[in-house]
């Protein structure tokens, strides 16, 4: 569910992004043609991008082996450097002109509280060319460097190598503003389960320090994140959905208590659509810090546009490798 959403199909199996229809944007890439879910999905396979798998993974240090469970890809400081220069704030304005969902669901409202610092907009180019955006969380991590994010925000589901690229997080995005900077993406991880089974819709990435050299929590903090956490309680779950009046520019939230799912997911009351997809589920919330517990992130909601759910994951031990993983890098 980046700024387009997916199938309304409560399944996270099922849940295939839907492309803007656009033209892809030729960029290093190669076309290739591949049939998934009944639809036909013309990708650009990125080619410059190291899809590092655990098998193929250089031998480091002890604490830096990769887990075979993980599957991550990383980039060059050249295609790095290359990401920060192509998201323009007026590409950024045209992406989010490029999307409308519809208008705005009754569930989902604009955040008018304490700055949230941690949670911001990713943008990427996705593996049909298409610029797009998905949202993601700045977390505590060993490395000061960690975003949480939804699998499918950094690759097609059950498809190792349709991986995206260009990706930028830009933290505390409002109307315009980047107050906190550009932070680009070095690496990206999934769980393996994502990358060939679409299952366990999750993500944590890597960024870059910015252009003064801060690591990305140390500019804007970072919010716990909670494993294997018993499902329930009062959750709020946040997202720049591609619905008007917004269209991507406005964080929105919706508050609920979180239910058990299906297939490893829990269900929240809240109807943001594509665009959301990323943004964190926080319990034990605290309004004036804008800190909470990370439990889940938006994954897709149960209609074709929206609908009165939305569904994530359920932190688990994959979940937990991933972030592992990353705080590592």
């Amino acid at each position: 569910m980046p700024a387009a959403t997916p199938p309304g199909i409560p399944e996270p199996t099922s849940a295939i992004p839907v492309i803007p229809a656009r033209v892809p944007r030729a960029r290093r890439g190669r076309s290739t043609v591949l049939a998934t879910a009944g639809m036909l999905l013309v990708c650009v396979v990125p080619v410059s991008v190291s899809v590092s798998e655990a098998a193929a993974a250089p031998k480091g240090a002890a604490s830096k082996a990769p887990d075979p469970s993980v599957s991550t890809m990383t980039f060059t400081a050249k295609e790095r450097r290359d990401a920060l220069a192509y998201w323009t704030p007026a590409r950024i304005k045209a992406v989010g002109r490029s999307v409308d969902l519809g208008p705005t669901g009754p569930r989902s409202q604009p955040w008018r509280g304490t700055a949230m610092k941690t949670v911001g907009r990713l943008f990427f180019v996705n593996a049909s060319g298409a610029d797009t955006w998905c949202t993601a969380t700045a977390v505590n991590s060993a490395n000061h460097s960690v975003v949480m994010a939804a699998g499918h925000c950094v690759r097609r589901p059950a498809s190792p190598v349709n991986t995206y690229l260009d990706m930028v997080f830009v933290p505390g995005y409002g109307k315009g503003r980047q107050p906190y900077g550009a932070f680009a993406v070095r690496a990206a991880a999934t769980p393996r389960t994502w990358a060939e089974d679409a299952v366990n819709d999750v993500a944590a990435l890597v960024v870059d320090a910015d252009a003064k050299g801060r690591k990305l929590v140390d500019v804007v903090g970072g919010q716990t994140v909670a494993f294997n956490r018993r499902v329930g309680g009062k959750t709020v779950a946040f997202g720049y959905p591609a619905t008007r009046p917004q269209l991507g520019e406005e964080l929105l939230y919706c508050t609920g208590t979180a239910v058990p799912a299906p297939a490893g997911e829990q269900a929240l009351p809240c109807d943001m659509g594509g665009g959301a997809s990323g943004g964190p589920w926080l319990t034990d919330f605290d309004a004036p810090t804008g800190k909470g517990v990370l439990v889940s992130v938006n994954s897709h909601g149960d209609g074709p546009e929206s609908g009165t759910h939305m569904y994530g994951p359920v932190l688990g031990s994959a979940a937990k490798a991933v972030y592992e993983q990353a705080q590592r890098g």
